[in-house]
């Protein structure tokens, strides 16, 4: 933090340098700064911006190291349809979707809140879904050292909808697997319970 006293010195400080650039990127594109519905979006984006970046400042593992739980369950634990946000780091244009996580424990077991915690913190840095499949995926298995582990996101991609090739409807699907879901027995009953709707 420098020479700043308190983080939120230091924090106001990087909003007011964000806040000049936005300034600059508005007066770029043609706007008028000065108009009663831009004055204020410099600080708008630029505090948006900050809380969308937030990930980089966590560390993920403490969060999970932070709820585990000694417990001797050896069954498949999913988490699914977890909402993710993220900005993609080539354009800086939103992609969004849901993931699907599992592990199977080995002797621990993490609060069910954690796992979608672990997806906000990766998912709130500029990213490329390959990354953040396999951040999140190596950062449990790091942490957990469960049996095995395995992630599946599916996301939408701003920078193809919008912009680019347009593709309106297209949907990008990623993987990771690691220990006994490199079974394709372990590997399939995972992919199947995540496609069964319970209702």
């Amino acid at each position: 933090m420098g020479s700043y006293k308190t983080f939120e010195e230091y924090d106001q400080h990087i909003t007011d340098e964000l806040k000049e650039n936005f300034t600059e990127i508005l007066k770029g594109v043609g706007e008028d700064v000065e108009r009663e519905g831009i004055v204020k979006t410099p600080e708008r984006a630029a505090k948006a911006i900050q809380f969308l970046t937030s990930g980089h400042c966590e560390d993920p593992a403490k969060i999970l190291k932070g709820a585990m739980f000694a417990e001797d369950y050896n069954d498949m634990v999913i988490v699914k349809d977890i909402e993710l946000y993220s900005l993609c780091e080539h354009h800086i244009l939103p992609f969004f979707g849901k993931a699907h996580i599992a592990y199977i424990p080995n002797g621990h077991i993490v609060g069910l809140s954690k796992i979608p915690r672990i997806v906000d913190v990766f998912a709130r840095r500029l990213q490329v879904q390959e990354r953040l499949t396999h951040d999140i995926l190596e950062c449990i298995n790091d942490t957990l050292q469960p049996k095995g582990v395995a992630v599946v996101i599916e996301a939408s991609h701003m920078c193809m909808m919008m912009r680019g090739v347009q593709k309106q409807n297209s949907v990008t699907t990623t993987s990771g697997f690691r220990g006994q879901f490199q079974k394709i027995e372990t590997r399939n009953e995972f992919l199947k319970l995540i496609s069964t709707s319970l209702s």
